[in-house]
């Protein structure tokens, strides 16, 4: 494909994700459509397509859109389109569209006579690409951080991968890596962290990751789940397993404890096998609401359901999509969990709360509710991190239960 052609093929993309599709589900499904795409196509549209909505607000700017418009800078509103973002995104690049805005057979259309006016460089919140209605919290929550923090969220994260010690050590998964041109570098995060470098997109095919040598996993949650203690003979329940990164790094680091999955959406569970299997882990499932039956535990962890704040680089999405509303929401579900786990925990035993949020409500205004309604538990260590760290923005609480 032409890189006029693959602009175009981003606009069509980028206008069903503005009406709500999601952006992953219309890549793989053009994909399939246009089977004449090669491998470099569908990557090199991939990552317009996701460079466009980091930055939704700032390259809508640049594409023409008006104050009206950015006023609304939903996903599913406002009035912005594709047009607007590939235009926005090559000016901000310093690529003349008039180059790949041709009318040109498989091109977009050329420009009109108010697109070939160039907007002046975006400023404020729109220079930042941060939602308006989130200002204020983020700005108490991050402090001197907030332009830095947001100004990171812009760009593409890096790609992580946990090395799998119960079968190989750092050196010898790089090797193995490198082997196959995927080169990689440990990462002060976390101690079995590698950041990769080069060649990415080989890691899913590579032999160290379909021989469980690697997991990938972003480094910030794996730094969180480095700091946990866990011994032999401890029974630890991941309450909101998911797809089974964090279980799988606790099975790792402590092989000899006693590890259960549990998620609320037995779908989101349905790899752990097939991972745990690839790793030589032990992991036991519960059923969603059947954890409880089999604890009581040392040690739970709550991977809450969260906006998501502090991985915006990776779903760029949801940073358009969440409302106050919704925020009020998952809060909530956050003091269902906690109140839930806490009687499936051992006298002595421990809560790991853990999100991937920036925001204080939902991390330790959480915990300060979760204290005041339970004054017999004990705050044994609070961690927050931002993805200036280089890894994802993460929150971690432990409690103590007497």
């Amino acid at each position: 494909m032409t890189p006029a052609a693959r602009i175009q093929a981003a606009i069509e993309i980028l206008d069903r994700a503005l009406r709500g599709e999601a952006a992953e589900a219309v890549l793989t499904g053009w994909a399939r459509s246009n089977r004449f795409a090669g491998s470099g196509d569908r990557a090199g549209i991939r990552d317009l397509v996701y460079d466009a909505l980091r930055c939704q607000a700032s390259y809508a700017h640049l594409g023409g859109a008006s104050a009206t418009q950015l006023a609304d800078t939903s996903m599913t509103g406002g009035g912005i389109t594709g047009r607007m973002l590939m235009l926005g995104l090559l000016r901000a690049q310093g690529v003349d569209p008039t180059t790949l805005f041709t009318g040109e057979k498989f091109a977009p259309d050329a420009l009109n006579s108010l697109e070939e006016i160039v907007p002046q460089a975006p400023t404020g919140l729109t220079a930042l690409d941060c939602p308006a209605w989130l200002e204020t919290s983020l700005r108490a929550n991050l402090g001197a951080e907030f332009e830095a923090v947001m100004g990171v969220l812009r760009t593409r994260a890096p790609l992580f991968l946990r090395v799998n010690i119960a079968k190989a050590s750092v050196a010898e998964a790089m090797a193995a890596l490198d082997a196959e041109g995927i080169v990689t570098q440990p990462t002060s995060l976390a101690k079995n962290a590698l950041e990769v470098i080069e060649n990415p997109r080989k890691v899913a095919g590579s032999l160290a990751y379909t021989q469980g040598l690697v997991e990938v996993q972003d480094a910030a949650s794996q730094a969180v789940i480095e700091s946990l203690e866990i011994t032999a003979g401890m029974k630890v329940l991941d309450y909101c397993a998911g797809g089974g990164g964090k279980v799988l790094a606790m099975a790792a680091m402590a092989p000899k404890a006693k590890f259960v999955a549990h998620d609320i959406d037995a779908g989101r569970t349905g790899d752990i096998p097939v991972r745990a299997k690839r790793a030589g882990a032990k992991i036991s499932m519960a059923a969603p609401y059947e954890a409880e039956a089999q604890g009581p535990y040392d040690l739970v962890v709550i991977d809450a359901p969260c906006s998501g704040s502090g991985t915006w680089r990776r779903t760029p999405e949801a940073k358009w999509r969440l409302t106050p509303e919704r925020l009020k929401e998952l809060a909530g579900i956050q003091v269902e969990i906690l109140a839930a786990v806490a009687p499936m925990v051992k006298s002595g035993g421990h809560v790991a709360y853990m999100t991937c949020s920036l925001l204080d409500v939902e991390n330790f205004t959480q915990i300060e509710s979760f204290l005041a309604a339970n004054p017999d538990w004990t705050l044994c260590s609070e961690r927050s991190m931002t993805p200036l760290e280089g890894g994802d923005g993460f929150y971690t609480a432990v409690l103590r239960k007497p």
